[in-house]
């Protein structure tokens, strides 16, 4: 394929996209604001690779949100990234914009502060502001369990460019009474705000929590979507293929969520009412008179696995995208049906 470039090993070849992705801090999906798609330059026979700086994506990311905080003056922005967005160029270019966005980075690196102290030990000294407890839900080799964690806040000074520094707070977030054998969660965040007290501290891990909706994403994006499979012939036909998947990735994480936070909806907002008739006689039930969200969702993810025990819970993205490939091939053969005007066809 033309315009690729190497991937983790030189010898493979790709590229990358890397989304900006919107969430309430109910974890309701809004869509994706932004995508920066590239693709690495070979290195040069002194071992360097051309190109613009890949950290840039972080910080192009942030002002993408901060050129939409003036539209919105009723609603607070936070930009939340994980470790590789623990720079101080990020912080610096914030902080010169005057922070029109907040900010939520996990911390990657324990900086020397102008006391001579280190930034991690300097804030969990003292006594924590609290705890907290929640449910880390089930992931690939590990079991939902019961999270409880001590919680540390310190505002500190660190040191930036040409003599300047930049304020910010650092939350430590250490878990204890881990089940045995298992690795204490422990997260360490920074972050333009002042936060002092406990609801403050548990409102930023709140906001760092919802970072894993990304992650769904990229999982139906790659398993759903199956996009590194794709064999389109150049970059460019490839980026168009990636920015219309990111949507149909999206609808199936939105559909999921709002099924969650929103069930009594009416689904015709959501599905035609082919796409409503094939759920319901896939799944061999009777129709309702107005069939809701959540209702229409699960018939759709049973056909994808989804086997709706009273203890399983709401369907997941994957039985949800399943279903939708089943429930879009019925739909359309009875949309084909109907308009071939077959007598014989009660469609």
């Amino acid at each position: 394929m033309v315009g690729l470039g190497p991937l983790t090993y030189e010898a493979q070849r790709g590229m990358f996209v890397h989304p900006t992705y919107a969430v309430t801090p109910e974890r309701q999906p809004l869509g994706i604001l932004d995508a920066w798609m590239w693709a690495r330059e070979k290195k040069d026979e002194s071992g360097q690779r051309g190109g613009p700086k890949e950290s840039l994506r972080w910080i192009e990311g942030y002002e993408r949100i901060a050129e939409m905080a003036p539209d919105m003056p009723s609603t607070r922005l936070v930009y939340v990234a994980d470790r590789e967005a623990d720079l101080m160029a990020l912080m610096e270019r914030a902080d010169a914009l005057g922070n029109p966005a907040d900010w939520l980075v996990r911390a990657a690196h324990n900086r020397c502060l102008p006391e001579g102290d280190r930034l991690w030990e300097r804030a969990t000294r003292g006594e924590a502001v609290g705890e907290i407890a929640f449910t880390m839900a089930a992931r690939q080799g590990a079991k939902a369990r019961t999270v409880r964690q001590r919680l540390w806040l310190q505002r500190v000074e660190l040191p930036a460019s040409k003599g300047k520094s930049v304020v910010v707070t650092c939350l430590v977030a250490r878990e204890f009474d881990a089940p045995a054998g298992v690795k204490p969660i422990e997260w360490r965040l920074l972050t333009n705000r002042a936060a002092t007290t406990l609801d403050e501290a548990i409102e930023l891990i709140e906001w760092y929590r919802a970072r894993w909706e990304i992650e769904i994403l990229f999982n139906v994006l790659k398993n759903g979507c199956q996009v590194e499979e794709l064999q389109l012939g150049t970059i460019e036909r490839l980026e168009r293929a990636l920015a219309l998947f990111l949507v149909v990735a999206w609808r199936v994480t939105y559909l999921m969520r709002l099924g969650r936070n929103c069930p009594d909806l009416d689904a015709h907002l959501f599905f035609d009412p082919d796409e409503i008739r094939a759920a319901y006689l896939l799944t061999k039930t009777r129709m309702q008179a107005q069939p809701k969200l959540n209702e229409v969702l699960r018939l759709v993810a049973r056909l994808g696995g989804f086997l709706a025990r009273k203890r399983d819970g709401e369907p997941g993205a994957q039985t949800i995208w399943k279903g939708l490939t089943t429930v879009h091939i019925a739909a359309e053969t009875m949309r084909l049906l109907r308009d071939d005007g077959d007598a014989n066809t009660s469609v």
